[in-house]
């Protein structure tokens, strides 16, 4: 990472700061702790984003750290002068829109699942996009405010499940450093309230739908719901005792969204979620964490059952991972 020369690059531009397209805690956070941290370095930025934001309790997060979030229909006058940092995402990626301008940039947590040749990148395997943006105050001495602080602290907490999931030494030690910075009420009380009446229904759903097939559960959710919201229901599935691969998907745009936990030491949830979903749309991430997409175009390709065929994508492919286990272990 070298804070200077991206500060220098995006210098005398016009920068827009851009999520992937149904941002969740992380990237708003992260977002926004690059955007102030670019401002006091004397580079403005808009954060952006296609989609939409759909969790109340994600909307609340705005309200409540002043953050500043322009959906793409709201920037009309965006062209290919202007400079896009990508912000927990990368461009190519399934879950990102391209935009009119030129993506420069990319700051991001996840893997690369399709290469890109940026002018600058800091991409880091590690629980959150906001440990990275964290480590930008850090090297640069940059003053950290309470309310920066906060929702920094917040992303890094959303996205790592309170620090059960895909964390990282360097995720602990941002956790240290914020921690003695921010407001950790406020945090507890967003917290422990992002959860709505409405997404009952969807548990509901997934429950009641659950199949497993040795240690993988799978579970459909017959309506659109936030991303987030998907991404909650498999971390559900993943905690029964019996569930130690999850995969939950729910219909959105005549397609679906899949969110994938992995718990197991042998499967790479981006990898396996990949290969799975390989021609039908896309998916990618971490070890223990992916997700993915379905397009309504490539649905016929499922059949008559899409539901069967989809499971069979999954485990065909952990199949053969497993197979590939053990013909390594007899060498």
């Amino acid at each position: 990472m070298d804070w200077q020369k991206l500060v220098d690059l995006l210098k005398g531009h016009v920068v827009y700061l851009q999520t992937h397209n149904f941002p969740d805690p992380d990237a708003l956070a992260s977002a926004y702790g690059m955007q102030v941290f670019l401002q006091a370095q004397g580079v403005k930025s808009t954060i952006c984003y296609a989609g939409k934001i759909d969790k109340s309790s994600t909307k609340k997060m705005l309200e409540v750290f002043n953050i500043n979030a322009v959906h793409i229909d709201d920037i009309p006058n965006m062209d290919e002068q202007d400079y896009i940092v990508t912000m927990d995402s990368q461009k190519y990626n399934s879950n990102i829109t391209d935009f009119p301008g030129d993506e420069v940039a990319a700051i991001d947590h996840h893997p690369t699942m399709i290469p890109c040749t940026y002018k600058y990148s800091d991409i880091r395997i590690c629980g959150s996009c906001c440990s990275i943006v964290t480590d930008y105050f850090i090297q640069s001495h940059t003053t950290l405010d309470v309310n920066t602080a906060t929702v920094l602290l917040y992303g890094l907490k959303m996205d790592t499940d309170s620090f059960n999931r895909g964390v990282t030494d360097f995720d602990i030690e941002m956790f240290g450093y914020l921690h003695k910075i921010a407001d950790n009420q406020k945090i507890i009380n967003l917290y422990h309230n992002n959860m709505e009446i409405d997404d009952l229904h969807a548990y509901g759903e997934a429950i009641r739908n659950i199949q497993i097939y040795e240690n993988v559960g799978f579970a459909a959710i017959s309506f659109d719901c936030p991303d987030a919201l998907v991404a909650m229901i498999s971390d559900f599935i993943l905690g029964l005792d019996v569930v130690e691969f999850a995969v939950v998907y729910a219909k959105r745009n005549g397609g679906y969204k899949f969110s994938v936990r992995n718990e197991t030491q042998y499967y790479h949830a981006g990898t396996v979620t990949q290969e799975a979903l390989k021609d039908l749309g896309g998916g990618g991430g971490h070890f223990s964490m992916a997700g993915g997409m379905i397009t309504a175009d490539k649905i016929s390709f499922l059949g008559n059952n899409p539901e069967f065929a989809i499971r069979q994508r999954f485990l065909d492919v952990i199949k053969k991972t497993k197979a590939g286990i053990k013909k390594e272990s007899e060498k």
